[in-house]
């Protein structure tokens, strides 16, 4: 029996809006562009929250490039997020961003949020993207960072996702899963783990939204038309999360 597709993206006649969104890991975009590209476009997502976006020599270039072959604009983030980044559809009103660097532990790689607050119709959202530490009481505690931050955006509706590097029985997960709806838990759709060169294979990549927002679908879109297990595997090395969400309007 063939997976049912996730809803498209629509603005309702009371205002509220849905809205698909597309967490993944590209790997500094190391591996096969154009498979990146059309992973991307075949999702039809409003949003992109990227994690290892490039972060050195002309990485805006690349990530521009990256932006215009699958639909989207660049929002926010990049190298001035130590690598998160925020890619838009069109559809989106962008009422601010700001990138946010996170407490340096020496010896360990520097880390960020790429955050956004937009509109689609008349739903207002605030949006986070991240990559938490491997080591585990670093990401312990900036997972009270992103809290912390999705707090202080001053909207009542938010989503955050990213590559949190553990999975939903780790500490930080229980964490952020204790005060945010864990999408895929809460409306499981297409694949689960997204690490697939664990043995065995992991779900540590994840989507979160605050508590008035109806979550539709999320999950590793394995049959979703134009996606191909090809280009998934030839994109990077992580596997994307695909949720579909319904904001109410402000």
């Amino acid at each position: 029996m063939a997976t049912p597709l996730l809803p498209n993206s629509r603005t309702e006649p009371d205002g509220s809006a849905v809205i698909r969104v597309l967490s993944y890991n590209i790997r500094s975009m190391r591996d096969d562009t154009q498979a990146l590209a059309r992973v991307i476009t075949a999702c039809a997502p409003d949003l992109v929250l990227i994690q290892e976006a490039p972060r050195f020599f002309r990485w805006r270039k690349k990530l521009a490039r990256l932006a215009a072959a699958s639909g989207q604009v660049v929002l926010t983030g990049g190298a001035t997020a130590a690598g998160p980044a925020i890619l838009c559809s069109l559809r989106a009103t962008v009422e601010r961003t700001e990138d946010v660097l996170l407490p340096l532990t020496p010896g360990l790689h520097r880390r960020g949020l790429a955050t956004a607050v937009v509109r689609f119709g008349g739903a207002r959202l605030g949006v986070i993207s991240c990559h938490l530490s491997l080591d585990g009481n670093e990401r312990y505690e900036q997972g009270g960072l992103l809290l912390d931050r999705l707090a202080g955006l001053g909207v009542e509706h938010a989503l955050a996702g990213g590559d949190l590097n553990e999975g939903p029985g780790g500490r930080t997960f229980r964490r952020l899963s204790a005060s945010l709806q864990d999408c895929r838990a809460v409306a499981p759709w297409g694949g689960e783990t997204t690490w697939p060169h664990s043995e065995p294979p992991r779900r540590i990549d994840a989507v979160f939204a605050t508590k008035g927002v109806e979550v539709l679908g999320c999950g590793v879109p394995l049959d979703q038309p134009g996606v191909t297990r090809a280009d998934l595997t030839a994109a990077t090395d992580h596997l994307p999360v695909l949720a579909a969400v319904r904001v109410p309007a402000v």
